[in-house]
């Protein structure tokens, strides 16, 4: 914890000490910082450590699966394949922008991050999520279609659209996180410079900001309502039209097939806006930092790891596209 603060002076008249301080204010400015990761013993810092790494490989491993299954294997070449392939893109993506840092912080009992870096991870953090966010909302939309318009279904679920869409999604979240990332990063930070936190987010990042951050929130409030109602909304009202067809099928084992095409999405959907609430919208007076710590690695690296793993396990497809891998070989 006891880590030097990384500075340039402001220019101006030349201090005492020998460093340069602003003709105006007295201060320097913050050039690393240094993140604090979890406190504790060694020996639970290196379990922790070892947690995570099996966690990290196991997570790439079941998202490059299913990338390459979904690639490869013709029944699976279909929009909603598509749309979960993007998502384990997303998903090595998150864990590899948060995971590797946080191994050297674990080891080392924390550790420092330029500023340059810091920003570059919470930019990258930032547009994984708010891709997913856009992506989810894609995917019941996709799902509504399949079920409430199933004749109509190819016809308007094209490769054509299905790309576009996909690529909507990204140039979106990264328009987005590039706007909420420059505005912080013009701020200015003149100590201290330890993040309390497992790596660069916004709250922990304007905390430490010596400037006025009245327009970062007004931006962030601004930009990030739509950002999350409106995939909300379509999702919620996706989901109603889709229980309300489904509930009109005479049988209940077409009821039970029309619903299961959906419940693994469901299910995704539940654990990213569960674990998203429980860290930005609950008030951090009824969690305490640890607790938030722990969340924060719920969303950035065990959903990663957990998504492939519903969708196999719930997907027929998938495992059948796994044993025709296998008798291959």
């Amino acid at each position: 914890m006891g880590q030097p603060i990384h500075c340039l002076s402001v220019p101006g008249r030349k201090a005492e000490d020998g460093s340069r301080k602003s003709p105006d204010i007295n201060r320097t400015v913050v050039t690393s910082f240094f993140l604090v990761g979890f406190q504790g013993s060694q020996l639970l810092r290196n379990l922790l450590f070892l947690l995570l790494l099996v966690v990290y490989n196991l997570t790439l491993c079941g998202n490059l699966l299913i990338i390459t299954l979904v690639s490869t294997s013709k029944i699976l070449h279909t929009p909603m394949y598509f749309f979960i392939s993007q998502l384990s893109i997303s998903d090595i993506l998150l864990t590899t922008d948060i995971v590797p840092k946080l191994f050297h912080v674990l080891l080392n009992n924390g550790a420092a991050i330029t500023f340059v870096g810091c920003f570059t991870q919470f930019y990258f953090f930032c547009t994984l999520e708010g891709f997913e966010c856009l992506l989810l909302s894609v995917m019941s939309y996709d799902r509504y279609v399949a079920i409430c318009n199933p004749l109509r279904y190819s016809s308007i679920m094209t490769n054509h659209i299905c790309v576009k869409l996909a690529s909507m999604c990204w140039l979106l979240g990264s328009l987005y996180s590039f706007v909420i990332t420059l505005t912080p990063s013009t701020l200015d930070f003149c100590g201290p410079n330890i993040i309390d936190h497992l790596f660069c987010d916004l709250v922990p990042l304007l905390e430490l900001s010596c400037s006025d951050t009245f327009i970062v929130h007004l931006e962030v409030d601004i930009m990030g309502s739509p950002a999350i109602i409106i995939p909300t909304t379509i999702i919620v009202v996706s989901y109603t039209y889709i229980v309300r067809a489904v509930l009109r099928i005479p049988s209940s084992t077409g009821r039970q097939k029309a619903f299961s095409t959906c419940s693994s999405h469901l299910i995704v959907v539940s654990i990213y806006y569960g674990t998203i609430f429980s860290v930005y919208v609950l008030p951090i007076g009824g969690k305490s930092m640890f607790v938030g710590k722990i969340l924060s690695l719920l969303y950035t690296v065990f959903t990663p790891l957990i998504n492939p793993i519903i969708y196999s396990l719930r997907n027929q497809d998938i495992k059948k596209a796994v044993q025709k891998r296998l008798h291959r070989h």
